[in-house]
């Protein structure tokens, strides 16, 4: 599928969601290395919003644009980890545009919007698919390195459910490409700035429980970001860490994105699908990581998904 279109294709766009986090980088980087290093003559681009920091130890994310050329026409746009049309952002003008589409990914809520769509919401990450799609024997470490990096981070360290035995032996042949394994999650997932490390803190002390301590809550306003001094991928791993907390089956992170405006982030353990919490406020995601956009007060936010969880506990 992958390969026939990038055959017929002499130029070809790449992108992601907006805020883009380690699958979405590692898939489109990884299929952008594949095409340069298997398709040279191809004229191929990625697309994507301001890349986290601490995801500069790969050389590869320079060539990422920020900006698009309006009007212009690519023969394949391939949209990458992104489950709504509307979450490519600044690049989905040139989905429009191109002259046909394929869509990877891996989000259950996915409506399937290119022309081509190869959705497996089973699959622990859209790397994952990235590499069944590609010509093993053409993967070079640096390709292996940004698709390590993609399902290291969605399957949170190989603990997630999502991880299986499948996802196990895609990661073990990546290895032995003798890529920066430990360097890589430790780099670009579990290392923090000290500013960082602040904000969590004070998401944790400022944390409530909600359903007999089976739903953990926390937030983090603009005030709180420009006092701490932090932005938006800074927040990163704040909701698995309130999911960690003993008995708890639901963890809710709320981080303001404008006037009365919040970004939600929602975690499961065990017994509750956070797709569905999310779905019924317009969101989506997998049943145990789902995200959403939500507007209003704090407390009326959090009293709608508390609610809302609480149907399936």
């Amino acid at each position: 599928m992958l390969n026939n279109a990038l055959q017929h294709a002499k130029t070809v766009a790449i992108s992601g969601h907006v805020r883009p986090d380690g699958d979405c980088i590692g898939s489109c980087m990884g299929l952008y290395l594949y095409i340069k290093e298997v398709y040279p003559d191809t004229e191929v681009d990625v697309f994507l919003e301001e890349v986290p920091s601490y995801f500069q130890m790969f050389d590869v994310i320079k060539d990422v644009k920020h900006e698009i050329q309006q009007n212009k026409e690519y023969d394949l746009f391939v949209a990458l980890d992104c489950a709504d049309v509307s979450r490519l952002g600044f690049s989905e003008p040139l989905f429009h545009h191109a002259k046909t589409t394929l869509c990877v990914d891996h989000h259950i809520s996915n409506p399937s919007y290119a022309k081509t769509n190869y959705i497996i919401p089973e699959a622990s990450s859209t790397s994952e698919l990235v590499y069944g799609l590609i010509d093993k024997d053409k993967i070079t470490k640096s390709i292996a390195e940004c698709l390590y990096l993609g399902i290291s981070h969605d399957t949170g360290i190989f603990q997630y459910s999502c991880t299986s035995p499948e996802t196990m032996e895609v990661a073990a042949d990546l290895m032995r490409k003798e890529i920066r394994a430990s360097e890589i999650i430790d780099k670009t997932y579990y290392e923090k700035t000290y500013a960082q490390n602040r904000i969590l803190g004070k998401a944790l002390l400022d944390s409530k429980m909600f359903l007999n301590g089976k739903c953990i809550v926390s937030y983090v306003t603009k005030e709180m970001m420009d006092e701490f001094q932090v932005i938006s991928s800074d927040l990163e791993g704040i909701v698995s860490q309130l999911r960690n907390t003993q008995g708890v089956e639901a963890a809710i992170f709320l981080y303001q994105i404008g006037e009365q405006e919040y970004k939600v982030s929602l975690r499961a353990s065990n017994f509750v699908d956070v797709s569905k919490v999310a779905s019924a406020f317009g969101g989506g995601g997998h049943v145990k990581a789902a995200g959403v956009t939500m507007c209003g007060e704090i407390p009326e936010i959090v009293d709608k998904l508390v609610e809302e969880i609480g149907k399936q506990l």
